[in-house]
């Protein structure tokens, strides 16, 4: 399937969180955004800060919008809320669209945090979910900034071009860009409930 990543209407529903620790619930906002960086769809949904439901929050979000005219999806990040990991293979199958998850630091790894944060059960729960997830690939986009990505549904190149082209300054897509500025915005005014 190609992805025709240069015509004109292609959409992205990006997806970004805010959440403070002393909060039980936080913000998922989706924004789906044309190309052209026209915003033409707004969603929200909450999830549980250091639970394990942020799959079916973004599969809330997309379900939602009531669309069927999204290309790709991205995330902002596969692990939010405090360790709530996202089984983007999940979200994936369900939805059948190509999703791009986008990081911005190395690491070694979420393993020990985890194992700090969390008791046997859990602990072990959610470290094999961040296994699942696989290797982040690197990705160099057109201002000199790199980028972490795991990718479903494309190829690397596709990825990445889609990324140079929702990308107009610094590192962070702008439908992800928005998205985080709208969940700010939730999670200050008191939506949070």
């Amino acid at each position: 399937m190609s992805l025709h990543v240069n015509k004109k209407g292609i959409r992205v529903l990006g997806i970004a969180e805010s959440f403070r620790r002393e909060y039980e619930k936080s913000v998922l906002a989706g924004v789906v955004m044309r190309s052209d960086f026209i915003i033409d769809g707004v969603a929200f949904n909450r999830i549980t800060v250091g639970g394990m439901d942020a799959t079916e929050g973004v599969l809330r979000v997309f379900d939602s919008l009531q669309r069927d005219d999204i290309n790709i999806m991205m995330l902002n990040g596969c692990v939010i809320s405090w360790f709530n990991v996202i089984d983007i293979n999940g979200v994936y199958e369900r939805l059948g669209i190509p999703l791009i998850c986008v990081t911005y630091e190395e690491s070694e790894g979420l393993e020990e945090h985890i194992a700090r944060h969390f008791e046997a059960v859990e602990r072990d729960s959610r470290i094999e979910a961040y296994k699942r997830l696989g290797d982040r690939v690197l990705v160099r986009l057109h201002n000199d900034f790199n980028v972490l990505i795991r990718f479903l549904g494309m190829e690397k190149s596709e990825a990445t071009a889609v990324l140079k082209k929702f990308t107009s300054h610094g590192r962070v897509p702008e439908p992800l860009r928005v998205a985080k500025i709208a969940a700010r915005a939730s999670l200050r005014s008191g939506l949070e409930g």
